[in-house]
């Protein structure tokens, strides 16, 4: 996958910041608007996770900090509701300029009321997500409820939300008032998924209620069961990131395949960031990637699991394919292997510590009417597979470097 680091303007030439996430050698089959949570930026645990779990699913997806948050221009005390929404807008205007209009758009919290409002007004959005939305505005007054007086009374208030000081201004509540209409979802005839925790303590799952009520068909409701309003939890951001691309897919038309413009079997592509690699094996896309703990996302198999992966699938395909040869009953077969580095017995380096051979440790579970002569010919069979082989041979790798425009 590839992050770009992006930059446009708001409706006041502001400098909004961004991060486009693109899949990488596969040219994204829709493009995607994330609009964070209240007081929020692209860099939270949602929009970053659930980004770059669509991206690796195909999707180009551009998450940015509203006017006066993280990296953007402007100051927060003087943005309201309806800025965030023309900021969404703007966002539309530069993919559509400089790549493709965006078919998607997904908003977090307060962030899902935006997406709901600005996807009245974006013409090539098909389809609209919200997670742990408020169906009403005065919901996000709750925040600041206590500093209400003192707002009407000087014109603003300095109220510490999620932990961090901000300096909220009548302007902005006044907005809020004004814009509670803005959530009547009598207009929006689009997709519609909502996605709520049960367990959410901030925005209750009420809320996904009365947006389901309203909303016109086709829309979903999906229930992230144990997850906090944040998704702070990476494996529910996630989880929520598969599901989006799962369901959206009903409602946008991705494009052909991208055959592979390669004359070798196999090419992986991986940009300037990050571990998560697109790999394209004939007419197949998938991804491999690095765990956590070495730095990468784990979006996918590391290398070694994958190679372990050939090794097993090998080694049951070929079990089957003589199984049925010998129309022998053999009603499945699972292959376990683990891959290890392990220092040899025997060897003319055993004095060197880095001396280490490769160790697959390989199981084989079958299940059929065999007896044992069969079983045990089977088990002689697994070491023929052409992996096997290839693995316990010596081989050469020829590399070359090739320039773009070979």
């Amino acid at each position: 996958m590839e992050a770009i680091k992006v930059k446009f303007k708001n409706k006041d030439s502001q400098e909004l910041s961004g991060v486009l996430e693109l899949p990488g050698i596969k040219p994204p089959a829709n493009f995607v608007i994330f609009a964070h949570c209240f007081t929020c930026n692209k860099n939270f645990h949602a929009p970053k996770n659930i980004s770059e779990t669509l991206a690796s699913k195909g999707f180009g997806v551009l998450r940015f900090d509203f006017t006066g948050l993280g990296e953007s221009e402007g100051d927060f005390p003087d943005t309201n509701f309806s800025a965030n929404v023309e900021d969404l807008i703007a966002a539309a205007n530069f993919l559509e300029t400089e790549y493709n209009a965006p078919t998607i758009i997904i908003g977090h919290s307060l962030g899902g009321a935006a997406a709901l409002f600005a996807a009245k007004k974006i013409s090539s959005i098909k389809a609209v997500v919200t997670i742990n939305a408020p169906s009403k505005l005065e919901h996000v007054k709750k925040h600041f409820s206590s500093s209400l007086e003192e707002i009407s009374a000087q014109g603003y208030a300095e109220v510490k939300i999620g932990g961090r000081t901000f300096r909220i201004k009548e302007q902005f509540v006044k907005d809020l008032d004004k814009n509670q209409e803005s959530l009547a979802l009598k207009d929006l005839k689009k997709a519609f998924l909502i996605l709520h925790s049960p367990q959410d303590e901030i925005v209750s799952i009420q809320h996904a209620e009365e947006l389901y009520t309203a909303a016109w068909h086709p829309k979903s409701f999906i229930s992230l069961q144990n997850s906090d309003h944040l998704l702070s939890k990476a494996d529910d951001a996630r989880y929520a990131g598969k599901l989006i691309a799962a369901w959206s897919s009903k409602y946008v038309i991705e494009p052909a395949t991208r055959e592979l413009e390669t004359d070798h079997e196999v090419m992986a592509n991986l940009g300037k960031e990050g571990f998560t690699t697109h790999i394209v094996a004939g007419n197949h896309h998938f991804v491999a990637d690095e765990p956590k703990s070495a730095g990468g996302s784990d979006l996918g198999p590391n290398p070694y699991e994958l190679l372990s992966a050939a090794l097993a699938a090998c080694t049951s395909m070929t079990l089957q394919m003589y199984a049925r040869r010998k129309k022998w009953v053999l009603d499945n077969v699972e292959t376990h292997v683990n891959h290890s580095k392990k220092h040899p017995v025997d060897c003319e380096n055993c004095e060197k510590d880095s001396a280490k051979i490769d160790q697959f440790e390989r199981e084989i579970l079958i299940h059929g009417q065999l007896d044992n002569a069969q079983k045990n010919r089977l088990l002689e069979i697994a070491d023929k597979c052409p992996v096997h082989k290839s693995l316990e041979a010596q081989a050469n790798i020829n590399t070359k470097l090739i320039s773009p425009e070979d």
